[in-house]
C-alpha cells in the first residue's frame, strides 16, 4: 500500500466533520483515493460540482435500461454484455426455461443476482433452490445449470481469473453486515439425487472467453458427498442488515458485500435516514478518481436521482465529480421520510470499463442532461 501523508490541514470555509453542518449555501465534495478505502478530502464550493451546462466525450454518465434487453436465451453465455475489462465481465442474462445442458466457467467465479423469478440450481455440490433477491457465488470451475418453469432475470458479474471472498469487517465485527450462519450451501438431497441419471449430457466449457463442448453418456452431476472449503454460497439482500449512523451518511463502502482483487460488489438495501438535522441525508457529491462505478437498481424508489426504475444500470467513469441530483439534495435536507426504499447493486472497478454493443434504445442518451434539468 502506498504511504500515504496523514496531516490533515484546513483552509477557508469549512465544517469541522465530513458530511455534516455545510458552511451555508455550500455543495461538499470529496476528492478520495482507492475507493473510499484511502485519504480525502472535503472541498465546498458555491455551486453543485455536477453543474454543468454540456457534457461530451468518453467520460459522460450513461445509464442502460436492460427491461429493453427481450432477447431470452437458456444459455449462459448468449447472455446480454453489458461492461466489462480484464478484471471483470457484467452480463445481464434473461431466460425462460431450463437449461438442458451444463456450464463450467473456466476464466472465473461467477457471482448471479437474481433480479426476477426462482429457480432450482443444480451444480457439482448438489441443489438449492434460488429466488429474486439472492446472490449466488459460483466458484470458478463448478459445474452447473438452472430449472425453471418460469421466466428469471439474472445479473451475472464474473470475476475474471479471479474469485470472491467477504469483506474485512474490521471494528464492526465478523456478524456485520450480515452474519455468516445466514449463508446457504447447496444440498446433497433428494431432489439432487433424482437428476442423477444415465441420459447423454452436454456441458459448454469457457475457457480463454472461448467455448468447447464435452459430451457425457450420464449426468456428471453425481456426487454422493464432499467437504471442504470451497463451495458455492448464497445469501439474500433481505439478510442484510446494514450499517447505520443516524448522524453521518456512511459512504458506499460500508455497504460491500463481495471483494474481489479487482473490484467490489456493495448492497444498498432499506434502511432508516439519518436524523440528525445537520447531516447529509443523500449521497454526497465524490471525485473518485480511481475507480469505475456501475449501479445496477434492482427494486424500490431511488432517492438520490429521479426517472430511474427497477432494471436500469447507471455507469460514472472515474475522473469527474459526480453525486445525486440538486433537486434530490435539497428534498434531502427537507425531507420528512423516516428510512430509504431502494435496493441496488452497485460495482466499483479498479480499471476502466468498457461498455459493450448494445441493441437501439437500451442506452438513455439523455441522462447525463439530466443533472441539467435539476440545477434548474
Amino acid at each position: 500500500m502506498p504511504r500515504w501523508t496523514g496531516l490533515p490541514r484546513s483552509e477557508g470555509e469549512t465544517s469541522r466533520q465530513a458530511h455534516v453542518d455545510l458552511p451555508k449555501n455550500s455543495y461538499e465534495r470529496e476528492l478520495g483515493r482507492e475507493g473510499f478505502y484511502g485519504p480525502a478530502t472535503q472541498m465546498y464550493h458555491r455551486h453543485p460540482p455536477t453543474g454543468w451546462t454540456n457534457f461530451e466525450g468518453p467520460l459522460r454518465p450513461r445509464a442502460f435500461d436492460t427491461t429493453k434487453l427481450s432477447e431470452t436465451s437458456t444459455g449462459l453465455w448468449q447472455a446480454q454484455s453489458l461492461l466489462g475489462n480484464a478484471h471483470i465481465k457484467i452480463r445481464f442474462w434473461r431466460t425462460q426455461g431450463s437449461m438442458d445442458y451444463l456450464v463450467r466457467n473456466g476464466d472465473g467465479d461467477e457471482l448471479l443476482f437474481i433480479h426476477q423469478g426462482s429457480a432450482e440450481l443444480y451444480c457439482d455440490y448438489g441443489h438449492l433452490s434460488i429466488r429474486e433477491g439472492d446472490y449466488i457465488t459460483i466458484p470458478r470451475g463448478t459445474l452447473w445449470r438452472i430449472d425453471s418453469s418460469e421466466a428469471v432475470t439474472v445479473l451475472v458479474i464474473e470475476a475474471t481469473n479471479d474469485s470472491y471472498s467477504l469483506p474485512e469487517k474490521g471494528l464492526v465485527g465478523q456478524h456485520a453486515i450480515f452474519d455468516p450462519a445466514v449463508l446457504d450451501v447447496p444440498a446433497i438431497d433428494e431432489m439432487f439425487k433424482s437428476q442423477q441419471e444415465k441420459n447423454e449430457w452436454r456441458v459448454e466449457v469457457k475457457q480463454r472467453n472461448q467455448l468447447s463442448t464435452i459430451t457425457y453418456p450420464f449426468n456428471p452431476l453425481d456426487a454422493v458427498g464432499w467437504h471442504g472449503t470451497l463451495m458455492p454460497l448464497r445469501v439474500n439482500w433481505r439478510d442484510i442488515r446494514p450499517l447505520m449512523s443516524h448522524r453521518y451518511h456512511l459512504p458506499p463502502s460500508a455497504h460491500t458485500t463481495f471483494v474481489a482483487s479487482r473490484f467490489v460488489v456493495c448492497t444498498f438495501c432499506p434502511r432508516p435516514m439519518e436524523s440528525d438535522p445537520g447531516a447529509l441525508k443523500v449521497p454526497f457529491y465524490h471525485s473518485n478518481d480511481d475507480y469505475d462505478e456501475v449501479i445496477f437498481y434492482h427494486m424500490g424508489e431511488f432517492f438520490s436521482r429521479d426517472n430511474i426504475h427497477p432494471g436500469m444500470v447507471s455507469f460514472h467513469p472515474s475522473g469527474f465529480p459526480h453525486g445525486p441530483h440538486t433537486k434530490a439534495l435539497a428534498a434531502g435536507v427537507k425531507t420528512s421520510r423516516k428510512d430509504t426504499n431502494e435496493v441496488a447493486v452497485m460495482i466499483d472497478t479498479r480499471d476502466a470499463l468498457e461498455v459493450a454493443d448494445l441493441p437501439n434504445g437500451v442506452e438513455w442518451n439523455g441522462y447525463v442532461d439530466s443533472w441539467k434539468e435539476s440545477n434548474k
